[in-house]
């Protein structure tokens, strides 16, 4: 089941950590010629010196004082002792991504420095800062706005703001072929997970 995403740090943090019995916590799982393969740290280094012979830009680079490693897409946790909690963060990259850099009110697409964020009840009127109720929206259309609610300024909103129940930033990254070999586990988190 797909966890979380992390950084390159925390997955060679993983990679090289052993529990008691000096076993690995994690293994690197890459796809190659449609087959998943586990690799542990130090095979993942031997790997890693001939995709940087063969395959150089197939793969991002973290290099050592001795040698390259490729950066893994997916570690394997072979044990731990609890789930991390999922939480959306709330924060202006995930916002961006949720409503897909479309203003909310006219529906147009703009880049980030065109757009500000609207709260839909405004704070004047007693509106918090949540997912519910903050929304991207182009400065025009937050100017004609103002103060006022989308009812009271005259203007629907394109999609009610809601919060999102995984990280909408994986949307934006399995779009990026680099990280196709996620779609799978991805998927088969959506049909496994505990529906509460």
């Amino acid at each position: 089941m797909a966890l979380r995403v992390v950084s390159a740090r925390r997955a060679f943090a993983l990679l090289f950590k052993q529990d008691k019995q000096r076993k690995p916590v994690a293994e690197v799982v890459h796809v190659e010629n449609g087959q998943y393969l586990s690799y542990d740290f130090k095979d993942w280094a031997e790997v890693s010196a001939m995709h940087r012979q063969l395959d150089e830009q197939g793969h991002e680079w973290v290099k050592t004082v001795r040698f390259d490693l490729a950066v893994p897409r997916i570690v394997r946790v072979l044990t731990f002792s609890k789930l991390p909690k999922l939480e959306v963060k709330f924060n202006r990259r995930n916002i961006f991504a949720r409503d897909a850099n479309t203003c909310q009110y006219c529906g147009k697409k703009f880049v980030t420095t065109e757009l500000s964020f609207d709260h839909v009840i405004p704070r004047s009127q007693g509106g918090r800062s949540t997912w519910d109720n903050i929304v991207c929206a182009c400065i025009r259309c937050n100017v004609r706005k103002g103060g006022r609610t989308p009812a009271q300024a005259h203007i629907r909103l394109i999609r009610v703001p809601v919060k999102p129940r995984r990280n909408p930033m994986l949307q934006i990254k399995l779009t990026d072929e680099r990280y196709a070999s996620w779609k799978q586990f991805l998927d088969i988190a959506y049909w496994d997970v505990e529906l509460k």
